[in-house]
C-alpha cells in the first residue's frame, strides 16, 4: 500500500523581540542590549522536540506509522477496538472501529484516514474512513481498499456474487468507475502510470488505466489452452507470467501485451526488482538475476534472496540458507558477495524514502540499532533501543516495548 506523507504541523515562529524603551545610563543600556540578544537567539532557535517518547498500547494493540504521525489500534473500554492518532506525545483524536476492529492497513489519503481489515468472521473485509483532522467517521464500504499512486481502488467483498474493482473518491466514498473483476489482479506501482491488470483463467487479459477505467490493452495470452498453474505480476513496464508446470517466466509489454521474452526458470516463487535487473526468487531460497530487456540470466545465487534495497551497484538482500537471519550486500551486475551482516534484521518501512534501519538483539529486551548504507563496511550504529518488532516511517522509528506500549524515536 502507498502511504501518503502526512506532512508536519509546525508552531508559528515567534515574532521579533520587542524594542526596549530608551534609557539613560550606560549600565542600563548594556543590560538591555544583553536581554535583546538573548531574546533574539531564543526566537531564532527551532522549537525543541523530544527525541524519544512512549505511547500506550497493551496486549493486542497494533501500530502504524507515517511521517510524524503514529496510529495505534487498541482495545477500548468495551469489547471493541479504537483507532488513536498521535503526533509526538500528543493524542489528536480517537474513534471506535466497527465490528471486531481488526486493522491490517492504516494510511492517509487526501485528508482521510483509511482503515482496512477483515470483518468479525474473517470471510469479508471492510474499509472505514475517518476525517484526518477530527477523527469523525466519514464513509465505509465492504471490500478491500488500496492506493495505486494517487488513485484509491476497492476490490469487492469475497461474498459478493458479482466481483468488481471500483475507483473510489477518498473524500466521500463515491464510485467514480467500476468494472467486473475475475481472475488475478496485478498492479503497476512503480512506473507512475497507475495501471492495473485483470487476468482471468480464460479469455482476454486486460490492462486498465486506474484513473479513468479505460482499457489500455487487451489480449488473450493463451487462446488455445491456458496453463494449469500460473501467477501474473507487473514490474518495470512488463507483465510477467510465471508458469509453475513447465518452469517458465514469460514477459509481455505492459502497454501492448505483446510478448517480449521467455525464459525457463524452475521453481520461481516471485520476481522483484534488483536495481536495473529482475530477480527471480526460489521458494527454498536463492535467486536468479535476469536482464529485463531480454530475459538473459546475468547471475545466480543459492544463499541470498529478497532484495530490500538497491543503491548504485549494490543490493541489500536477506540470508535464506542458514535459517539464522541476517543481511548481505551484493554487487548488482554480477551478484558477488561484498559483505555479510550476520544477525541483523531490517525494520519494515511503512513508507519509502526513509533510512534503512536494522536491529540486532543484545538480550534483556534491548537491541542494537544501525543504519544500512550498502558500503560494505560495518553499519553505522545509531544507538540502543528497548523494544521489538520495530517499524519505520521517513521520520520515526516505532518499536513494541517488552512491558506494553510503544517506544517512538525521532530519526535524525
Amino acid at each position: 500500500m502507498t502511504v501518503i506523507d502526512l506532512g508536519e504541523l509546525s508552531d508559528a515562529s515567534p515574532g521579533p523581540a520587542p524594542r526596549p524603551p530608551r534609557a539613560v545610563g550606560r549600565p542600563f543600556r548594556s543590560l538591555l542590549a544583553l536581554l535583546v540578544a538573548l531574546l533574539t537567539l531564543t526566537a531564532a532557535a527551532p522549537p525543541r522536540h523530544p527525541a524519544e517518547w512512549t505511547l500506550p498500547g497493551g496486549l493486542g494493540s497494533a501500530v502504524f506509522v507515517s511521517g510524524e504521525v503514529v496510529y495505534v489500534v487498541r482495545p477500548n473500554r468495551g469489547d471493541g477496538r479504537e483507532l488513536v492518532m498521535y503526533r509526538g506525545e500528543r493524542e489528536l483524536w480517537r474513534s471506535p472501529l466497527p465490528g471486531a476492529g481488526t486493522a491490517v492497513s492504516v494510511w492517509q489519503q487526501d485528508g482521510r484516514v483509511m482503515v482496512t481489515g477483515p470483518t468479525g468472521d474473517d470471510t469479508d473485509w471492510e474499509t472505514v474512513t475517518y476525517d484526518a483532522a477530527t477523527g469523525a467517521d466519514v464513509w465505509r464500504r465492504r471490500g478491500v481498499a488500496f492506493a495505486v499512486g494517487g488513485v484509491l481502488l476497492s476490490q469487492s467483498a469475497a461474498s459478493d456474487p458479482s466481483p468488481s474493482i471500483t475507483r473510489v473518491d477518498p473524500a466521500d466514498g463515491r464510485t467514480m468507475w467500476t468494472m467486473p473483476s475475475t481472475g488475478m489482479l496485478g498492479l503497476d506501482y512503480g512506473s507512475g502510470a497507475e495501471r492495473m491488470v485483470l487476468s482471468p483463467v480464460t479469455g482476454q487479459t486486460v490492462v486498465v488505466d486506474a484513473r479513468t477505467g479505460a482499457r489500455v490493452a487487451a489480449r488473450d495470452l493463451h487462446p488455445v489452452r491456458p496453463p494449469a498453474q500460473r501467477q501474473v505480476l507487473t514490474l518495470g513496464g512488463l507483465l510477467l507470467e510465471i508458469r509453475d508446470a513447465d518452469g517458465t517466466v514469460e514477459a509481455y509489454d505492459l502497454d501492448t501485451l505483446r510478448p517480449r521474452w521467455t525464459v525457463e526458470q524452475k521453481f520461481v516463487d516471485y520476481v522483484d526488482n534488483c536495481g536495473a535487473l529482475l530477480c527471480a526468487a526460489r521458494p527454498a531460497g536463492g535467486m536468479t538475476a535476469l536482464d529485463p530487456a531480454t530475459g538473459a540470466v546475468r547471475w545466480s545465487a543459492d544463499r541470498w534472496a529478497g532484495v530490500a534495497a538497491s543503491r548504485g551497484d549494490r543490493l541489500l538482500v536477506g540470508d535464506t540458507a542458514t535459517g539464522a537471519g541476517g543481511l548481505a550486500v551484493l554487487g548488482q551486475t554480477d551478484g558477488h558477495l561484498i559483505a555479510e551482516l550476520d544477525g541483523w534484521t531490517l525494520a519494515p518501512q511503512h513508507e519509502s524514502g526513509g533510512p534503512l534501519l536494522a536491529t540486532r538483539p543484545l538480550g534483556g529486551g534491548r537491541q542494537l540499532l544501525a543504519e544500512m548504507n550498502l558500503s560494505g563496511d560495518p553499519p553505522p550504529i545509531r544507538g540502543v533501543i528497548t523494544g521489538t518488532d520495530c517499524t519505520t516511517s521517513v521520520r520515526l522509528l516505532v518499536c513494541r516495548r517488552p512491558g506494553g506500549g510503544f517506544l517512538v524515536r525521532r530519526l535524525p
